[in-house]
């Protein structure tokens, strides 16, 4: 495989998504650190050589860039057993991949951000008015995912796939955005397994 670079902002859950993944996978990543809270990824440099929609993460693999977070696990995952071999389980990982960017990271990521890195109290007026609604679709997630796992050890299929791991992310700082990971106890359950896989990386090592 070419040399990977991960451009990221290390604190960001999707990014970690993609440093997990290659953890999991004992693939060589570099890292090179961007600052979002004082616009690094919005200069004219990073967004004519690494991602003109100014976001991050990005894969670099050798002189070719992969914008958006799932892709790029997905990139590192192919063909390992990440991703199920069954044709059924491999739709479902990816229902669970989109379902998770539509559903699930738009309301926990973001109230975890505004909460944790922003601060409430540099919130605009739009953004407060959007914090009861982000907490209410937040915890139906949350809850739909807590049905899910109380019968099952994985996502999908019997095993960890990047569907457990691109949710983990976002899932298992959801309290520094105000979510109590103590009502959803199949959730717990389902964290501590993640992180007992073999090559599991903290998000902030």
């Amino acid at each position: 495989m070419e040399r990977l670079v991960l451009h990221e902002y290390a604190a960001s859950g999707n990014c970690y998504k993609v440093r997990l993944t290659a953890a999991l996978l004992d693939l060589p990543l570099q890292r090179r650190e961007y600052d979002i809270l004082n616009g690094e990824t919005r200069t004219p440099e990073f967004l004519a050589g690494v991602n003109a929609n100014g976001r991050i993460p990005v894969l670099q693999a050798g002189d070719r860039f992969i914008p958006e977070s799932n892709a790029a696990c997905f990139y590192l995952a192919d063909g390992s057993p990440l991703i199920p071999e069954d044709r059924f389980n491999r739709a479902d990982m990816l229902r669970w991949m989109f379902w998770e960017q539509y559903n699930h990271e738009p309301n926990i990521a973001t109230l975890r951000f505004w909460i944790a890195f922003v601060g409430e109290e540099r919130l605009s007026d739009l953004q407060r008015a959007q914090l009861g609604p982000k907490r209410v679709a937040g915890e139906a997630a949350l809850k739909l995912m807590d049905e899910h796992l109380t019968s099952r050890r994985f996502l999908v299929g019997d095993r960890l796939t990047l569907a457990d791991i691109v949710l983990y992310a976002y899932t298992h700082v959801a309290e520094e955005g105000g979510f109590d990971l103590a009502l959803f106890p199949a959730i717990g359950r389902w964290l501590e397994r993640v992180a007992a896989e073999p090559g599991y990386l903290p998000m902030a090592a």
